[in-house]
């Protein structure tokens, strides 16, 4: 089933149509997370006091507008709320316009509109309306909390809506300072006939799918081949840093219980296994009884080691 992001109504003069907002579009792409290269902990963002340097906290922070180079008038979370348009839920086409007046240049983000609770047939009239006049209707739209500029079209038989650029976010061609070689040139008819013929023998149908991000699919390739490679990084805060040596530890005690219950005798602590397994080395005839001994006099020294002691621990072992 479509996520629906919005719910609300199309209107132009006395008619209203049910619809619900559907993102027409998905965002794809390689994400990468810095990482630490000596720990390969993740690298966080933080709250920088310019001047100082110092980690500053969200609450000692306020929004500002630089009025004038170096000068800034602070505004409120209540001010800005306060400016925020009014949601009306409202898709409130104002005009109709030839769908060919509007560049490329203003369309922003697509959405598909739906018909909901029973809108069906008034939707129908609408897209059938614009498809046999050519025309776009030219809407003004709040999503969430920001207002939009947004023009609502056909697409075979559903109805699209797409957010505008404004004319002030637009720069017109003036911007480019083009020269009057490039606005007026001197073009001779054997020129453009090559040209045109070269468009010709390169034109096909437009099939998106052919068109792949080769650096995505590069990247993906070698991240596979690396794993199978096993060249695997664990990467973790401070938490699950913690969870990974806990479960070390836990893993480690059952692997040593189970060693421990193989064996007949006395269980042992784990300082005296590890004096055991150094007294069972191969040595000169006659030490090995000494050795053995050694190791449970030392086991007995760490085991009267107060809790904290980290000192006297090393020493022991």
């Amino acid at each position: 089933m479509p996520r629906t992001i919005w719910k609300g109504a199309v209107s132009f003069g006395l008619v209203h149509i049910p619809v619900a907002l559907v993102p027409a579009t998905t965002r794809q792409g390689i994400d990468f997370d810095w990482l630490d290269k000596r720990s390969m902990d993740r690298v966080g963002y933080k709250r920088i006091n310019k001047t100082t340097g110092k980690e500053i906290d969200s609450e000692n922070i306020v929004k500002g507008v630089e009025y004038e180079k170096g000068h800034y008038i602070v505004l409120s979370d209540e001010e800005i709320k306060a400016a925020h348009p009014k949601a009306t839920q409202t898709v409130d086409i104002v005009a109709f316009v030839d769908a060919r007046d509007i560049s490329f240049l203003y369309i922003d983000t697509p959405y598909y509109l739906t018909p909901d609770r029973r809108g069906e047939k008034v939707y129908a009239l609408l897209r059938e309306t614009l498809v046999r006049t050519g025309k776009v209707g030219i809407a003004n739209v709040v999503l969430r909390n920001k207002q939009h500029l947004a023009v609502v079209m056909p697409l075979g038989k559903a109805l699209v809506m797409n957010t505008l650029r404004w004319a002030d976010e637009v720069r017109g061609v003036d911007y480019l300072g083009l020269k009057d070689e490039a606005l007026d040139p001197d073009l001779a008819e054997r020129e453009l006939d090559m040209a045109r013929r070269l468009v010709e023998d390169m034109s096909e149908k437009w099939k998106p799918e052919q068109y792949k991000d080769t650096f995505q699919d590069q990247i993906m390739a070698l991240v596979e081949q690396k794993a199978h490679e096993g060249k695997l990084e664990a990467v973790g805060g401070p938490e699950e840093a913690l969870d990974r040596r806990s479960a070390d530890v836990i893993d480690l005690t059952e692997l040593l219980k189970r060693s421990l219950a193989a064996k007949p005798g006395k269980a042992r602590t784990a300082s005296e296994e590890d004096e055991a397994d150094e007294a069972e080395k191969p040595a000169a005839k006659g030490k090995t009884a000494g050795k053995a001994k050694t190791g449970k006099s030392t086991a007995s020294r760490t085991r009267k080691t107060p809790a904290g002691g980290g000192k006297s621990s090393k020493k022991a072992s």
